[in-house]
């Protein structure tokens, strides 16, 4: 069969991104998070901006690569890395809008299925409709890390949209059906990881909620990605 990498959107030779992978939408907290959190990173890929690192954290071979924004870019490069470059694993590290009117600035929620307004399923042919769900393994991970850091941690359903600018009649039916909270990228992941066999997570920190307008600063966005930062790599399986 003829080798697959590098592709056209992922310059990294095969071997050169370890089984598990970090993956925020934006390529520079990608970068970031190699620098700040890695040790030796180093620069496997950077094709259209879309950084992708390798590296060692704890002891544990580590890659962090950006997904971009919105289920059309998480379906390529999330589809890349589980079919072409055997990752095993994915996390998902990004922000969330809360919908669940028990959510605070800062919480972290461990999205356990997603719902979605996106067609991307369909390619499957499934005879039906299909529920993305993340990997149970890494949703307990994600929740016994909390528990012991004493971080505020939700597991739950969230929505996936394909869109960002939506009215607020429509964020108020998904938060009446539980909706915890709303982003771009999980349900184009949990496909992949569901359609391939591999394991995926999304952890999404609030960093505004939909109804009273209320967001992080800046530096408040800085140290609560940090934590779900750190809750990520340490669920890395090396």
């Amino acid at each position: 069969m003829k080798e697959q990498t590098p592709t056209i959107h992922n310059a990294a030779k095969k071997g050169e991104i370890a089984r598990t992978v970090l993956m925020p939408g934006d390529p520079l907290r990608a970068k970031y998070i190699a620098e700040t959190f890695l040790e030796q990173p180093r620069l496997v890929s950077d094709i259209r901006n879309m950084y992708c690192y390798t590296g060692r954290f704890e002891g544990r071979e580590v890659s962090v690569m950006a997904s971009g924004m919105g289920v059309g870019s998480m379906s390529i490069y999330s589809y890349e890395l589980f079919h072409f470059y055997d990752v095993e694993s994915i996390i998902r590290v990004g922000s969330a809008g809360g919908l669940h009117p028990s959510l605070k600035l800062k919480d972290i929620v461990v999205a356990m299925a997603v719902s979605t307004d996106s067609n991307y399923a369909l390619h499957l042919e499934l005879p039906g409709y299909l529920s993305p769900c993340g990997d149970y393994s890494l949703i307990a991970k994600a929740a016994e890390y909390g528990r012991k850091h004493g971080l505020s941690v939700r597991v739950g359903p969230v929505m996936s949209g394909e869109g960002f600018y939506y009215s607020e009649e429509w964020n108020r039916k998904w938060a009446g059906i539980g909706m915890l909270a709303v982003e771009m990228e999980s349900a184009a992941l949990y496909i992949n990881a569901m359609e391939a066999g591999k394991k995926a997570v999304a952890l999404c920190t609030i960093s505004d909620l939909m109804f009273s307008g209320e967001a992080c600063t800046a530096r408040e966005r800085q140290e609560s990605f940090d934590d779900m930062i750190r809750m990520g790599l340490s669920m890395a399986e090396g």
